[in-house]
């Protein structure tokens, strides 16, 4: 063959020699990618067939461990492409993802579909006490066997055939749904004109805006975009109601605008889809299904957590309204809060309740000190650290990365960076992985990367962080280490591979250490002065973490209470999402002035792909894990305890899905966790704030 056109010619099926052994990106073209997932897909379908009909007697190598070793070409190139449609897409890229996410899961299915290949599988885990493996092995063959029947294996003929059709047409309407959202997003941008426009709103932010509109071909003016980065903080400062009304509607109907772009009839087929899925698989709704492979095992138990803080929280959400209308009709207003007016009169009531002014913090918390505190506590608790290279070619000109050294000197990771928002990102933060960890054929380590969506600064001016923002940094670190740090021998236990509501728990962990003093101190320091954040003002804002808790904790428990309350429909009747939603709300008693953190036409967590639907809860199940946790610390009087890390790190960090979760927790803590912490947290198990 002619090695021009031989697919080994291809960047993505090449042999990646460059540094760390990282994707060629400054080498690839969208249209690599077509050529790639063909002679990708056609292997991987070779490799999993001759598995399935391999005549020897099933065994662990050539079954279990066969399987983990094929899709290594597919797993690669979906890696990468996958990566890239979500942080720095075009229209060819969006193309081709509409076109593979239906053949990849028609592909996934065939695999857990394939009779020959479940009896086999079925064969071993009936004798799995007899096959002499080691616990990694044994628990590798568990959650095969898991993942097979949970996937159809074994189902009669005609079922198995209408759960492949569901699963292809999920992934179509799942992509589409993310796709329109960043649609919306792109296409909006609140023009400020004026001097007037700019009422209220400080430095950092005016930078910010101007940098904003310049950047998407408006010089000269200020743009707000739906960008959280941007439009949250315009919220929280703007004197102008119109124009926070005008920008916050827009941002709350994302999904919902009547057009091409609209996910009301996609999230209602879905909800269906998912619904007939389950009840195929032997289950009474979607929440049932997802939730019997989780530490939470039930909705019901993941609905008493929600509860729990529901009532709590709605009782100081509205005790938090009550100020807020107080402080407006001071001023003159003769009018109720409205979610508009939320952030903006509860900026005003933290200045007056602990002296804080965001605009004299957010000096202090410069995006390229907060990278090293999240490094030194890594390194403090793990031993890690980070080394800056140039040399490893990269997707975006913003785009960092980093060497991650064990404390033996031997790498570790490869840390990937993505901070600033730009239309061609989908909007969130979020970990994900170029590579996974794994040992099965030599050790192969992962490279990882933290994508957020922070607002760029002005040429030469640091970006500046809201103590949220360096949080949301913090979180996003937090499930990098999860990768980074992980220690097995196969693939389908590395990192992050493990029960919803447990991968939060790393990264939820990991925010507790940015507001530490001996962290805060060492590196919130000021842009211009480079002197540490007064101790005075540090004190302020660590005794003002508790407020507005009423707020935080209804906007995303109502979001998790629609999310289970749509999947346990039994789908037999078209649902009108943004009616259920009301319906919902208006149950729980949903204050006016507040909407939910996602609405379900934007609500990517469940709707862009599988991952957390009928799963949101599970921050707040993987909170009383991270509450607990970090009171061990607490009370141990050394916040980087090595004895505690350690134990953090053998069982939790390091360890993937190789245990069981709760074995996981209660190695690290030495029992179970107690639930009291996690009000205790939120400042809602005593007197309010």
């Amino acid at each position: 063959m002619d090695q021009k056109n031989s697919p080994e010619a291809n960047p993505l099926l090449a042999p990646w020699t460059g540094p760390f052994e990282a994707p060629p990106f400054d080498r690839l073209r969208p249209s690599d990618f077509g050529e790639a997932f063909e002679t990708a897909l056609a292997r991987a379908q070779a490799e999993v067939q001759a598995i399935a009909n391999n005549s020897e007697p099933p065994a662990f190598e050539n079954t279990i461990a066969a399987l983990e070793r094929s899709g290594t070409d597919l797993d690669r190139v979906a890696g990468v492409f996958f990566n890239l449609a979500a942080a720095d897409t075009n229209e060819e890229l969006q193309e081709m993802e509409r076109e593979i996410g239906p053949r990849l899961a028609r592909h996934h299915s065939e695999i857990y579909l394939n009779d020959l290949l479940f009896r086999r599988i079925a064969a071993l885990h009936a004798r799995k006490d007899e096959l002499g493996i080691d616990a990694e092995q044994l628990r590798v063959l568990d959650r095969y066997h898991t993942a097979f029947v949970r996937n159809g294996g074994g189902l009669p003929d005609a079922s198995k055939a209408r759960l492949a059709e569901i699963n292809e047409r999920l992934a179509t309407l799942g992509i589409k749904f993310g796709q329109n959202v960043l649609a919306d997003e792109k296409a909006y941008m609140l023009v400020l004109a004026d001097a007037d426009d700019l009422a209220g709103l400080p430095a950092s932010l005016v930078s910010a805006a101007v940098q904003t509109a310049a950047d998407r071909g408006v010089p000269g003016k200020h743009g707000i975009t739906l960008s959280r980065s941007s439009i949250e903080p315009f919220l929280q400062f703007s004197a102008r109601r119109d124009l926070r009304e005008k920008a916050f509607t827009a941002w709350a109907r994302r999904g919902e605008t009547g057009g091409l772009t609209d996910n009301r009839a996609i999230a209602a087929e879905m909800v269906q889809l998912r619904a007939e899925r389950a009840k195929l698989l032997g289950y009474e709704s979607f929440a049932h299904f997802k939730l019997a492979d989780s530490m939470a095992k039930t909705p019901q138990a993941a609905l008493g957590l929600l509860h729990q803080v529901w009532a709590p929280a709605l009782a100081q959400a509205q005790r938090e309204e009550g100020a807020l209308q107080d402080i407006a009709a001071s001023e003159g207003g003769n009018f109720a809060v409205a979610p508009w007016d939320w952030r903006y009169y509860s900026e005003k009531r933290r200045k007056a309740s602990f002296d804080l002014d965001e605009a004299e913090i957010k000096p202090y918390f410069q995006l390229d000190k907060m990278i090293e505190a999240a490094f030194f506590t890594a390194n403090r608790l793990f031993g890690l650290s980070f080394t800056e290279r140039k040399d490893v070619p990269l997707y975006h000109d913003d785009v960092r990365c980093w060497s991650v050294i064990r404390s033996n000197g031997q790498e570790a990771a490869l840390f990937i960076g993505d901070y600033f928002a730009r239309p061609s990102k989908r909007s969130g933060a979020w970990m994900s992985s170029f590579r996974a960890q794994q040992k099965l054929d030599g050790d192969v380590l992962p490279i990882v990367v933290n994508v957020l969506n922070f607002a760029k600064a002005g040429q030469g001016e640091a970006c500046l962080l809201s103590f949220d923002d360096a949080r949301t940094l913090f979180h996003e670190f937090g499930h990098a280490l999860h990768g980074m740090l992980s220690d097995v021998t196969y693939p389908l236990l590395s990192g992050t591979n493990v029960s919803r509501d447990f991968v939060e728990f790393p990264s939820q962990l990991y925010e507790h250490w940015l507001e530490q003093p001996e962290v805060l101190r060492r590196f919130a320091v000021h842009q211009e002065t480079g002197e540490a954040i007064p101790e005075a003002l540090l004190q302020r804002l660590l005794a003002a973490r508790l407020f507005n808790q009423g707020f935080a904790t209804v906007e995303y428990a109502a979001s998790a209470l629609v999310d289970l309350a749509l999947h346990l429909e039994p789908g037999a009747d078209a649902i009108d999402i943004t009616a259920f939603e009301t319906k919902q709300l208006e149950k729980l008693g949903m204050p006016a002035s507040i909407i939910m953190r996602h609405r379900t036409p934007h609500f990517q967590h469940i709707f862009s792909g599988d991952s957390y639907s009928a799963g949101y809860y599970s921050y707040l199940w993987s909170e009383i894990l991270d509450a607990d946790g970090f009171e061990a610390f607490e009370t141990s009087g050394d916040i980087f305890d090595p004895a505690l890390a350690q134990r953090l790190h053998d069982h939790v960090y390091s360890s993937g899905f190789s245990r069981d979760p709760e074995d996981a927790y209660q190695a690290f803590r030495g029992r179970a966790a107690a639930p009291g912490a996690l009000l205790r947290k939120r400042g809602l198990a005593g007197s309010p704030q």
